[in-house]
């Protein structure tokens, strides 16, 4: 919801620890919050959660229980839906072999898992081909698609294939179906259906679902089109926590279906029955239920770990799988490969900010190119950039000549579509993605020109044009009031993620307490109002920025804090403890 610029900072903060200005709830939404606090009898926390993303009085029970039948798009509204399940069905029915052709990040890895699980449950077997990140980079290629097409009368390109014309077409013998979601060309491909929500003729309604979304909606399809044969189809419901482990993992919006497709994945996680996924959890030391936290930051990154340094099918057979025994040996293995991974981030990390440091960080793209960087570890390097500068941010590496990158982008600045048209443009060898993600390739000598016409686009679109970044407040707590009850009603307004932020509220003039170090960088500390109540908090990579030292050396003092409440379980008890985001010194006289 816009803004008025002109209103007063939230508690005065113009400019943070952290170099933010903290804005409040706008009027409009503190009207909105105690209609609905009236109307429902919510807290009123809650409430402003709900007011800020546009819940009325009267849909607030609605939005806080969605159901999956209310919100899931008929998926014969996909273009290309109809044929791509009925030449599914026809290959079942046939015992005709199946390849399934999947991208090696999570969400690949999720859509081929989910169809090896439907066709499993169908008694059917089917062909993984997961690309090598390195040797054979992004989507279908020539040499795997003849070679695919000689054993399999159908091949499923999920997650990819939207923009591969030449590989497409060296599929002889075999009919393709692409499921992706990736932004499209102004042709299609030579496959017998393209099943995709960002294609230039469908009309962006379902823009925001990732591709194991796309794929279990042709699922929904099938399972229709057997009913209607009398057939009964798989459990699909059983399918939604992979589902929502792509969802969360892709960043896309968790607003209307996605919302609705998490909270009910999330539930079907906690019973751990995928042996894949349960013995993630395990490896990664998940002691409660998951949360859509832990699906980003820490079973995600697992999967993902494979395609990034090790075997790239990894993460599709241990989603795929349902063995314990093989589940626990795959997690293990992706345990390591991710450890290797975080070393190597690391030091591609430093390299790449000093260089965009060097290079200036107010600029409408941030980007950093280093010979040998691994390609596995590029996106997420440019995450961490874009996270640094809130700019669209590229990395690459080079090797022989060529650059493999990797992009993401800010809210509002569609970085695909600017790839895209830089490729068309003959400045990159190839490239796309979708709004806030996407890859390129691109020669050595044309890597400058090709950043700075990427520039020129972002800036049309507005970025870097924003003066220091907001912290939006959605209100003022005290330490007394951060409850497990007040939690728990607030969870109720989730799953948080892309598109649909954690409530962030602030205490004012909070009492600093007892602080220490955990590690190199975190911390924790105790915050109270003065009056006996207290608070515990966390502040990860306190150290890495100003919040670590301001902290000490405001012990006994008091500070504006602003941040997350969360529950933590430990030893058997269950408290609330503030995620620290930001702090301010007050500046109200006597403060």
């Amino acid at each position: 919801m816009p803004r008025d610029s002109a209103a007063a900072a939230f508690l005065d903060v113009e400019t943070s620890a952290t170099g933010r200005r903290w804005e409040g709830p706008a009027p409009e939404v503190e009207r909105r919050a105690e209609a609905i606090t009236q109307a429902a009898g919510l807290p009123l926390p809650l409430a402003r959660v709900l007011a800020a993303r546009g819940v009325a009085p009267d849909e607030a029970e609605r939005f806080l229980e969605p159901q999956l039948r209310d919100l899931l798009p008929d998926p014969r509204r996909l273009k290309d839906m109809e044929a791509a399940a009925a030449r599914f069905l026809a290959a079942v029915n046939r015992r005709e072999p199946i390849a399934v052709f999947a991208d090696y990040d999570v969400d690949g890895g999720a859509a081929a898992a989910l169809l090896i699980t439907w066709l499993r449950a169908m008694g059917r077997p089917a062909t993984l081909y997961i690309p090598d990140r390195i040797d054979e980079g992004y989507g279908p290629n020539e040499t795997a698609m003849a070679a695919l097409a000689r054993d399999h009368r159908l091949i499923l390109c999920v997650d990819c294939g939207t923009l591969s014309h030449g590989p497409i077409a060296a599929a002889t013998g075999a009919d393709v179906v692409v499921l992706d979601h990736h932004l499209g060309g102004e042709t299609l491909p030579p496959a017998l259906a393209v099943v995709n929500p960002n294609r230039q003729d469908e009309d962006g309604e379902l823009g925001h679902l990732c591709a194991a979304s796309v794929v279990f909606l042709m699922l929904v399809e099938a399972n229709r089109q057997l009913r209607a044969d009398e057939v009964a189809g798989p459990d699909l419901i059983a399918l939604l926590d992979l589902v929502a482990l792509a969802t969360v993992a892709d960043v896309a919006p968790l607003t209307g279906v996605n919302r609705a497709l998490v909270r009910q994945g999330l539930k079907i996680m906690a019973r751990r029955d995928r042996p894949g996924l349960a013995a993630l959890a395990d490896v990664a030391r998940l002691a409660e239920a998951p949360a859509a936290y832990h699906l980003g930051f820490v079973l995600g990154p697992r999967v993902n770990a494979g395609g990034r340094i090790g075997a790239a099918d990894l993460g599709a057979r241990l989603l795929a799988t349902d063995d314990p025994a093989e589940a626990a040996a795959l997690a293990e293995r992706l345990e390591r490969l991710n450890a290797e991974r975080r070393e190597i981030e690391m030091r591609v990390r430093d390299a790449a900010m000093a260089q965009a440091e060097a290079r200036g960080l107010d600029a409408p793209l941030v980007w950093a190119a280093g010979e040998g960087w691994h390609p596995g570890v590029v996106g997420i390097v440019a995450a961490r950039l874009k996270e640094a500068t809130n700019r669209p941010a590229v990395v690459i590496g080079l090797e022989g000549g060529t650059g493999k990158g990797s992009g993401r982008s800010v809210a509002g600045v569609d970085l695909g579509a600017a790839i895209q048209r830089v490729a068309a443009e003959g400045l990159l060898l190839k490239g796309g993605g979708h709004r806030m993600a996407a890859g390129l390739t691109v020669a050595a000598e044309a890597l400058d020109p090709a950043m700075a016409r990427l520039a020129e686009l972002l800036a049309r679109q507005g970025a870097g044009a924003a003066g220091p970044r907001a912290l939006r407040i959605d209100g003022l707590l005290m330490p007394g009031a951060a409850t497990v009850a007040l939690v728990e009603d607030l969870d109720r307004a989730g799953p948080f993620g892309q598109g649909a932020p954690a409530p962030r509220f602030a205490f004012a003039a909070a009492e600093i307490g007892a602080a220490r170090r955990m590690g190199e960088s975190h911390m924790r500390f105790t915050l109270s109002d003065g009056l006996g109540a207290r608070l515990d908090a966390v502040a990860f990579g306190a150290f890495d920025g100003p919040l670590g030292p301001l902290i000490e050396a405001h012990r006994g003092r008091r500070l504006h804090l602003a941040g997350r409440v969360e529950l933590n379980r430990w030893g058997g008890r269950t408290t609330v403890q503030l995620r620290l985001e930001d702090a301010a010194e007050p500046t109200a006289p006597g403060a």
